[in-house]
C-alpha cells in the first residue's frame, strides 16, 4: 500500500481549518473524515477506517475543524460545523482529491455533520462511526431522548453506520437497500474490534466503486 501524506489549510466562514490527506496511488475514490465533539482526528476508529480505506485503495482526508485547530475543545454550533465542513470539501474536491468521487463521514459529531451537509457536498455515500442517535439527556428529564434520525433518514445516498453494541447513544436501526447498520463488539469509541471496523468499511466502500 504506497500513498503521500500531506496537510493543507483552509479558510472557511468560521475560521481555518486543517486536512491530512492521504493519497493512495491510483484511488477509486476519496473518503473525508471529520472528527468527534470533544476528539481529534487520531480516534481510534477513524485511524482504523482510514486504514481500511487505503487498503482498498481510496484515498483519505481526515479533516479538523476550525475549533480544534484554534485549540478550543467546546464544538461550535450546528451551522457552523456545516459550513466550514462544506467549504473544506469544495477545496479539496478542487484540489487534492479532484477527479475522484468522494465519500463523506466521520466519527460522532462527525457524522451528524457529514449527514446533514451529504447532498450540498455532493457525496456518493456517508460513513457514519458512532452515529449519536439519542442525545444527552438531563438527569431530571422525564420524556424520551430527543433523537436525530431525521438526520439519517434525510440523506439521499448510500449510508454505513458503524456502531458499537453498547453505545450509550443508541442504535440506529438499518433501512436497506439504502442504509446498512454493522453491529461490533464495544461502545461509543468503537475501539474493541478494529478489525470488524476495518472490515466493514473496506467491503462497503467495494459496493460503492467497484475495482476491475
Amino acid at each position: 500500500m504506497t500513498h503521500a501524506v500531506d496537510t493543507v489549510t483552509t479558510d472557511t466562514p468560521h475560521g481555518v481549518a486543517r486536512a491530512h490527506v492521504h493519497r493512495a496511488m491510483d484511488a477509486a475514490g476519496a473518503v473525508v473524515l471529520g472528527h468527534g465533539a470533544g476528539g481529534g482526528v487520531g480516534a481510534p476508529d477513524l485511524r482504523a477506517a482510514t486504514a481500511a480505506a487505503l487498503g482498498a485503495e481510496w484515498s483519505v482526508a481526515l479533516v479538523e475543524q476550525p475549533y480544534r485547530v484554534a485549540g478550543r475543545r467546546s464544538p461550535a454550533p450546528a451551522a457552523q460545523l456545516d459550513a466550514a465542513w462544506v467549504a473544506v470539501v469544495e477545496q479539496l474536491r478542487a484540489g487534492r482529491l479532484a477527479g475522484l468521487p468522494v465519500v463523506c463521514g466521520g466519527r460522532s459529531s462527525g457524522a451528524r455533520v457529514a449527514c446533514r451537509t451529504a447532498a450540498e457536498t455532493g457525496a456518493i455515500g456517508v460513513l457514519c462511526l458512532a452515529f449519536p442517535l439519542l442525545a444527552p439527556q438531563r438527569r431530571a428529564a422525564t420524556g424520551p431522548p430527543k433523537t436525530r434520525q431525521d438526520e439519517l433518514d434525510a440523506v439521499a445516498v448510500p449510508v454505513l453506520v458503524v456502531q458499537g453494541e453498547t453505545d450509550r447513544f443508541g442504535m440506529p436501526e438499518p433501512r436497506p437497500p439504502e442504509r446498512t447498520v454493522v453491529r461490533l463488539r464495544g461502545d461509543h469509541r468503537l475501539a474493541s474490534d478494529v478489525a470488524g471496523l476495518r472490515a466493514a468499511v473496506a467491503d462497503w466502500l467495494g459496493t460503492l466503486v467497484p475495482r476491475g
